[in-house]
């Protein structure tokens, strides 16, 4: 079933054209990727989808009643108090309704026989829509969403919004459109504001909704897991492809070899003919070359495929001295904001030419401790600094390096006072920025330009450490590209935080791992890191389903009925009774056998030597071990108590 149909849509905005000639379809459960540049019409097409602008050319059809929820930059979440109403959007509305429901049913009750039709009909409407709207699921749906994205339910009840940053407010934004009751979810940058396994659940949660999604995203690895078809904005149009995101780079590739195959076969034929016509226009063959002529003027020009080197950034990282070997020397630091400690007993050395993941959850303390090497923040204790003839260049989340009350010529002209007009302007426009845009100041600029003119400052400082705070959020996939291939080829040092899986999978050779308030320091690649966390993964998974099982157990325990045996039954409960305690024993050995093997596979210190990896596949192998003796223990156990309260009431 198509849900939205999109034909030769195109939008002007005065003289400027932001597309045109869009064309295609969604079905109904299909999860679209939208890419491109920024500027290149990728929000613009999400007010099409809605209705809230409409095209200069073209059609754009939804069937009548869908039902569509956005996920913009900015979010606005109404009259909601707490941060669980303001979640739950406009489900809210159920609450209401069930405490109306709840009125109206004690309403009843008192009437009694004196109830009237209209009394009964009005509970009976909105009891149908309660059980319709999903009112018996909503707050499991809500919790379950909240703690996905890093929310604690119980607490968000009573949590007023005045209390989150703009980070959570952006992952409550997230919230509310996942649990609404929506049809199509269009979801603009959903992981800007995600730490890694907050975007793993996202990835999750997505995959496996029924819903029709279509997300504008340039994380490279969260495409590739959710999406099933790309629509690619480029050259002032679009074109969609079927199959997930690595199927459209393959297919993007085979398309742009065509295209310029076929490009320079037509400029082939161009320039012979008009040989022909050159050598041919005055001689005898002045009438077939006058035709020539004629029908090489109609000819309609193939254009040549879009370079992505033409649209990218012209970044380039070097440096203005080696430095010393040790970057950075940390000494038993401790460090803590507003008297909540962050990180604590931290010992490590950063050496010249390292390029280091740093990842952890959001507010866990990495922005911090980036700003405490830059001596912006001062540590709680130890010994936290910086190695001889060592230059950092701070790219930070917030972009608050860029000032906001000047133009981009006087940025670039502070930090180059000796260049001349030309030179500002060409590197200006190396990062996209031509002409009179220039002169534009920097507070007018959005996310994704702020973002290049941080870049470019930062390519100035000819740093030989670089601190990254998310430098990917609000880039456009070919810049993040570009980067990328800038970092690749830097010969500095590198404290990259990110959760940017393809970036920290192509380019981190260290990882740190803030959990708990201590820093892991692995000593292998991202991917490297990846599989080990995916063992520790599976430990807790398996953890859980026998921590259910033992649920399982105490609750048959405690509704277990006293047995009244007869004289003819005694024995045989008593013999029962002896085996429902020896499973219970057993399973309660199992039980801290479990958890002991969980404790050590989910410790990062473990995965941090061969030695270690080689115990954690060992102790894998023991826990998959005790787990199938107590699913024969718990099986035991059921048995004998089946048995036994079978017998009580005979």
């Amino acid at each position: 079933m198509t849900q939205i149909s999109i034909s030769n849509a195109g939008v002007e905005f005065g003289a400027t054209k932001v597309f045109q000639g869009i064309t295609f379809t969604v079905a109904r459960g299909e999860h679209w990727g939208i890419v491109g540049r920024n500027g290149s019409g990728k929000t613009t097409l999400f007010r099409l989808i809605t209705g809230a602008q409409q095209p200069t050319e073209g059609v754009v059809s939804r069937p009548p009643g869908l039902r569509y929820t956005v996920l913009e930059q900015h979010r606005d979440f109404g009259d909601a108090a707490t941060v669980w109403e303001a979640g739950a959007g406009e489900l809210a509305e159920l609450l209401g309704l069930e405490r109306a429901l709840a009125s109206q049913a004690e309403a009843l009750a008192g009437a009694g026989e004196a109830a009237t039709p209209q009394m009964l009909a009005k509970y009976d409407r909105d009891l149908e829509r309660f059980e319709r709207e999903g009112g018996y699921t909503l707050a499991p749906r809500v919790d379950a969403v909240l703690q996905g994205l890093g929310f604690d339910p119980e607490r968000a009840r009573t949590q007023s919004l005045d209390q989150l940053s703009g980070g959570e407010r952006g992952r409550l934004g997230l919230a509310r459109q996942l649990v609404s009751a929506a049809d199509v979810l269009l979801l603009d940058e959903p992981t800007n504001h995600l730490d890694l396994e907050t975007t793993r659940w996202l990835e999750e949660y997505l995959r496996g909704t029924d819903k029709t999604v279509l997300l504008i995203s340039h994380d490279r690895a969260f495409l590739a897991k959710v999406a099933d078809h790309i629509l690619h904005l480029e050259g002032g149009t679009a074109i969609p492809y079927a199959g997930g995101y690595e199927s459209f780079i393959t297919q993007r590739e085979e398309r742009r070899l065509s295209q310029q195959r076929t490009f320079d076969k037509q400029r082939k034929l161009i320039a012979s003919e008009e040989d022909y016509i050159r050598r041919n226009i005055a001689g005898q063959n002045s009438r077939q070359a006058k035709g020539r002529r004629k029908r090489l003027s109609r000819l309609p020009r193939l254009s040549g495929p879009l370079s992505e080197d033409a649209s990218a950034m012209g970044l380039a990282l070097d440096l203005s001295e080696r430095g010393g070997d040790q970057v950075a020397i940390v000494r038993g630091v401790k460090l803590g904001v507003d008297g909540r400690t962050l990180i604590e007993d931290l010992t490590t050395t950063i050496q010249r030419g390292d390029i280091i993941g740093f990842i952890g959850p959001n507010g866990s303390g990495k922005s911090t401790f980036l700003r405490a090497l830059m001596g912006e923040h001062p540590v709680s204790d130890g010994e936290l600094r910086l190695g001889g003839s060592i230059q950092p260049s701070y790219y930070r989340q917030d972009m608050a390096q860029v000032p906001r009350d000047r133009s981009l010529y006087e940025v670039i002209s502070e930090l180059r006072p000796r260049w001349e007009r030309r030179q500002i302007q060409g590197h200006l426009a190396k990062f996209g920025f031509s002409g009179d845009e220039a002169q534009r100041r920097a507070d007018s600029l959005s996310g994704g330009e702020q973002a290049r003119v941080a870049l470019a400052m930062m390519v100035l400082s000819r740093a030989n450490f670089l601190l990254l705070d998310e430098p990917t959020n609000h880039l456009d996939i070919e810049s993040v590209e570009a980067l990328e291939d800038a970092l690749e080829n830097y010969e500095g040092t590198i404290l990259l935080v990110s959760h940017d899986r393809a970036m920290l999978e192509n380019l981190v050779s260290r990882v740190w791992v803030l959990h708990d308030r201590r820093i892991t320091d692995f000593p292998g690649s991202f991917a490297e890191w990846e599989e080990r966390s995916r063992e520790r993964e599976h430990a807790a998974a398996v953890a859980a389903a026998e921590q259910e099982s033992l649920r399982r157990v105490k609750e048959r325990k405690a509704t277990r009925r006293r047995e009244s045996a007869t004289d003819e039954n005694r024995v045989a409960l008593r013999e029962l009774r002896r085996r429902v305690e020896a499973a219970e024993s057993e399973i309660s050995a199992l039980e801290e056998k479990i958890a002991q093997l969980t404790a050590l596979l989910e410790d990062p210190q473990l995965y941090t030597t061969r030695e270690g990896t080689e115990k954690s596949l060992a102790a894998g192998k023991e826990l998959e071990e005790t787990k199938r003796k107590l699913d024969t223990a718990f099986a035991n156990w059921t048995a004998a108590t089946e048995q036994a309260e079978q017998l009580s009431t005979t």
